[in-house]
């Protein structure tokens, strides 16, 4: 009986270990993408150094669930116990940092959805134009989230990229003055390159909405998108947790009916 089940847990622990080992690729993957590809929405809602350290943190993790895969398997197969316990040990460490994160991520919400607004008002104002990246990701969210400014086209007047737009008429500066000129970015029209976009690109403070431009804030939109997002990254996170007990469950029955086989054989 303690063979069959040594066995049967040997097993499920390569399988355990198999799926880790999917896990870990796609993350290194995901990690390596989003550190080559600097237009990925969520890059918005940090300052360039803390995001890049965040994905090399991430990338991290990765590296460290491949190594933990591939010890659980030659843990299983080989009957290390060696292997079995450095196994079990990090994939503990691995949960407690993953709760760890959670409890930091919900006792911050407030502050990350602060943050996010601030970034994109901030981006809205003073890069986009002048940073190539935030520029990119700024246009990427207005496209794809059909949206123009932070919480409207108006917050464009009196930005670096309008006050420095060669084709205005005259210079912008901050005042009511209803004939002032700004420009969006293109990324704004719901048809891009068509004559209504260029025209209705040209707007005047306090002046309506032209109907080819966006007329909703992006801010609010990538808000609920990403909180969109929170059920599904959610049931992701505990079916991963799940799996990651079921491992340590599966290491501690290896290990000990590996040594308890051992000491019948001698």
């Amino acid at each position: 009986m303690g063979t069959l089940c040594y066995n049967f847990a040997k097993y499920a622990l390569v399988a355990v270990s198999l799926v880790f080992l999917i896990i870990a690729i796609t993350v290194i993957a995901l990690a390596s993408w989003m550190l080559t590809d600097k237009t990925f929405l969520v890059s918005i809602a940090q300052e360039g150094n803390n995001y890049d350290a965040g994905l090399y943190m991430l990338l991290t993790a990765g590296i460290l669930m491949f190594i933990v895969a591939f010890l659980g398997c030659c843990g299983a197969l080989k009957h290390s116990r060696c292997s079995l316990i450095i196994f079990f040990v990090v994939i503990l460490v691995i949960i407690v940092a993953q709760i760890a994160f959670a409890g930091w991520l919900y006792t911050h919400g407030d502050r990350l959805d602060g943050l996010l607004r601030s970034s994109v008002i901030n981006t809205v104002k003073k890069e986009y134009g002048d940073v190539e990246s935030r520029t990119q990701i700024m246009d990427a969210i207005q496209s794809g989230l059909e949206c123009c400014g932070a919480t409207g086209p108006a917050d464009w007047a009196g930005s670096k990229y309008a006050s420095k737009d060669p084709s205005l008429p005259i210079s912008l500066t901050v005042s009511n003055d209803a004939n002032n000129v700004f420009k969006v970015p293109e990324s704004c029209c719901r048809n891009i390159g068509t004559v209504a976009c260029n025209e209705g690109r040209n707007m005047k403070v306090a002046g309506v909405t032209n109907d080819s431009i966006f007329s909703e804030g992006c801010t609010q939109k990538l808000v609920d998108t990403l909180k969109g997002q929170t059920y599904h990254v959610m049931i992701t996170a505990i079916l991963i947790l799940i799996v990651e007990i079921l491992g340590l469950i599966l290491a501690l029955i290896c290990c000990c009916e590996g040594g308890a086989s051992d000491r019948y054989k001698a």
